[in-house]
């Protein structure tokens, strides 16, 4: 009888010990593994956010949101998910606190149940970044931090924890990177991850060869670095971004990388939603619209085929000019005439 009530007593203090662990945001919930059956599967939904992000892994019925676009998408993220029956979101990782990632997870929150909530910061000075924290907040579900080599599953998928690696002032550098694999197919997310936090990725040592690459910052040149690309060497690359961006997204940098990497390319600017599947041993690809779109034709420009301005100091530049403003500051003429139209003056170092 004693032995009894002793083995009764470590079940329930066991059972406490979880519960805590969970409710103190430490370890991400997890839903149950379903066996694989006749219903497995695993689809990856690049959503078509415009110049932002947003992916939805289902693996077994199991559902990860990778980001959720801009606070002006919260209505097209809610419908996505109404059309498709996502009314339970196993995760919710919002790679980094910037709008056009966290802005439209209230409108994923009004339609389902999150599990659980990563995001590299539990606090972070935007309305839009607050609002998620209030959706969530409304389900119960703490934020958890994740650190890099933590590791969960996501139905017979496994997810890795690759970065951030070390801290950072910007933003775009406490990206979450992680890496889905599903059989002998893999998927890397990045965020808008930078060349510093690629570079700590590579220090790290991870193993980051991959089939499918989400492009990093929507293809800006900061990001997608060669000596990235080289070790992630993928087959496939989506890329998120709004059609004629200000910010002159994917840039052709970027493209030129992944044109020698003999990379085939996917735009949401360009195609619309993308959705890829996997039945474990190879992928495929379908889009909404323009299947076949030249996504990276070999484009020659010469330095006076673009001009850069500054929105701050209504300058406009050359394209190599020493003294570009910071990306974010940055918006595109196609001419000199149309800079000169919009009131912006010609830099005095690279005298456009």
């Amino acid at each position: 009888m004693r032995s009894e009530s002793l083995k009764r007593l470590i079940q329930l203090m066991t059972v406490i010990a979880i519960t805590a662990l969970l409710l103190s945001g430490c370890v991400p919930s997890q839903k149950p593994m379903p066996p694989a059956g006749d219903d497995s599967g695993f689809t990856v939904y690049f959503i078509d956010v415009g110049q932002a992000d947003s992916a939805l892994v289902v693996c077994d019925g199991v559902t990860m949101l990778i980001d959720g676009g801009n606070v002006a998408d919260s209505d097209l993220v809610y419908t996505f998910l109404k059309n498709h029956n996502v009314s339970q979101l196993d995760y919710i990782v919002a790679t980094h606190a910037h709008e056009d990632h966290v802005g439209g997870l209230p409108g994923a929150l009004n339609y389902a149940q999150a599990g659980a909530a990563l995001c590299p910061v539990t606090e972070y000075n935007s309305k839009a970044y607050e609002n998620f924290v209030k959706y969530l907040g409304n389900q119960g579900v703490p934020i958890t931090v994740p650190k890099p080599g933590d590791a969960f599953k996501l139905g017979h998928a496994d997810v890795a924890i690759l970065g951030p690696t070390n801290p950072s002032n910007e933003p775009n550098n406490t990206s979450i990177v992680l890496k889905v694999t599903y059989g002998q197919t893999s998927f890397l997310f990045t965020g808008d991850a930078e060349r510093i936090e690629e570079a700590d990725i590579l220090d790290a040592g991870y193993e980051l060869s991959t089939t499918v690459l989400k492009i990093g910052h929507h293809g800006s040149d900061s990001s997608t670095t060669y000596p990235f690309l080289r070790e992630v060497m993928p087959q496939y690359a989506v890329i998120s971004c709004g059609k004629d961006n200000p910010y002159g997204h994917p840039h052709e940098n970027t493209l030129s990388r992944l044109r020698d990497a003999d990379v085939v390319l996917y735009r949401t600017d360009m195609q619309g939603t993308i959705t890829c599947t996997s039945d474990g041993n190879a992928v495929s690809f379908s889009v909404e619209k323009n299947a076949d779109a030249q996504t990276n034709p070999t484009k020659h420009i010469t330095d006076d085929a673009y001009y850069i301005g500054n929105t701050n100091s209504h300058k406009f530049h050359r394209p190599s000019c020493s003294g570009l403003p910071a990306e974010k500051n940055r918006v595109i003429f196609e001419t000199r005439e149309a800079a000169a139209g919009a009131g912006y003056k010609p830099c005095g170092i690279c005298k456009p």
